[in-house]
C-alpha cells in the first residue's frame, strides 16, 4: 500500500522547501497541498496559492508525485485551472494527481469570492460539470460545452499531458451520486470517511463507504485513497497509531492513505519525530518487504 502525506501551503518558501524535500526522502509515494484561499481556523494565518507552490514543489522533487487535496469548483472556471494542471503536469515530468472535490457547503472560499453557498445537490451538479469539462479539456482537441454552471467555447488542449491521456484524477466523493462521478472519472477514489465520535465508529463509517463504492458501477480497478486525519485521532499522534491505522485501511483495501505534516499547534498539531520515526519503520519496512 503506498503512504502520502500533505503539507499545508502556509510557510514561506524558505520554510517550505526542506519540507517537500524531506517528504521524498523519507520515502512517502506522493505529497499533496491544499487547493483553498484560505481554510477553517487558519484563514487569518499566512497562506500561498497551491498551483504556485506545486510547481515550486516539482522543481526540488524528482521522484514524488504532487498533487492538489482537493481542488474544488468554488472559485475555479475549468478553462484556466485546466491550462495550469498542463503546466504543472510538464513542469513534473508527468508526476502530476489532481485531487477533485465538491467543495464546502459554506466557508472561507465562498464567502472571500462573495460565492454562492450551494444546496447539496446543485453542489454535486456542479462538481460533475466542473470534472466533466476538465476531462474533456485534458484530453480532448477542442472543447465546446455549454452547462448550467460552466461554459467552455473551442477551448483548445495543445499540448497535451505529459501523462496519457491526461494526468490521473483523484475524485473524493462519500455520497452515492459523487461516487457516480469517481467511477466514471476517476483513475482513483478518495474518502475522508462519514464522521463519529470515536475512533472506532469513524472506522466503520469508512468500512461502509469502501462497500458501496463497490457496488458503483465502474468502481471496479480504481485505486481507493484514505485521507486518514479526518478521523477524531491524528494518525502521526503516535507511531503506535500510524501503523495500526495503516494496516486497518490496507484490510478495507485501501491502496493508498494520506496523512498530514505535523505542525506545532492547533489542527494536525504533533510532532516531527513521530513522523520521523514512521519513515525510518513503517515506511521502510514496507518498501523492503
Amino acid at each position: 500500500m503506498r503512504a502520502g502525506i500533505v503539507i499545508l501551503p502556509e510557510y514561506r518558501w524558505s520554510a517550505a522547501e526542506p519540507r517537500w524535500r524531506a517528504a521524498e526522502s523519507y520515502g512517502f509515494d506522493h505529497v499533496w497541498t491544499y487547493d483553498h484561499i484560505g481554510w477553517r481556523s487558519l484563514a487569518d494565518g499566512p497562506w500561498f496559492d497551491a498551483v504556485s507552490t506545486l510547481t515550486a514543489a516539482a522543481m526540488v522533487t524528482s521522484r514524488i508525485r504532487l498533487g492538489t487535496l482537493v481542488a474544488s469548483p468554488n472559485f475555479r472556471h475549468p478553462v484556466p485551472f485546466a491550462r495550469s494542471l498542463l503546466s504543472l503536469d510538464d513542469v513534473s515530468g508527468g508526476r502530476l494527481l489532481v485531487g477533485l472535490g465538491a467543495g464546502a457547503l459554506a466557508g472561507y472560499d465562498n464567502i472571500v469570492t462573495g460565492g454562492e453557498a450551494l444546496p447539496l445537490r446543485a453542489r454535486v451538479d456542479r462538481y460533475r460539470e466542473f470534472v466533466e469539462q476538465l476531462d474533456s479539456l485534458l484530453t480532448a482537441e477542442r472543447t465546446s460545452i455549454s452547462g448550467e454552471y460552466y461554459t467552455s467555447v473551442d477551448a483548445r488542449s495543445a499540448p497535451g499531458c505529459v501523462q496519457q491521456p491526461r494526468a490521473p484524477f483523484v475524485v473524493a466523493a462519500n455520497g452515492p451520486r459523487s461516487m457516480r462521478v469517481a467511477a466514471r472519472f476517476g483513475q482513483a477514489w478518495l474518502t475522508t470517511g462519514k464522521g463519529g465520535d470515536t475512533v472506532d465508529e469513524w472506522w466503520a463509517g469508512v468500512a461502509e463507504l469502501a462497500k458501496r463504492f463497490t457496488d458503483v458501477p465502474g468502481s471496479a480497478g480504481k485505486d481507493r485513497f484514505l485521507s486518514m486525519d479526518a478521523a477524531p485521532v491524528f494518525s502521526l499522534s503516535s507511531v503506535e497509531y500510524f501503523r495500526e491505522a495503516f494496516g486497518r485501511a490496507a484490510e478495507l483495501g485501501f491502496t493508498d492513505v494520506v496523512t498530514h505534516w505535523p505542525r506545532a499547534d492547533g489542527v494536525y498539531a504533533g510532532r516531527e519525530a513521530v513522523l520521523e520515526e514512521v519513515a525510518a519503520t513503517v515506511l521502510l519496512a514496507r518498501s523492503t518487504a
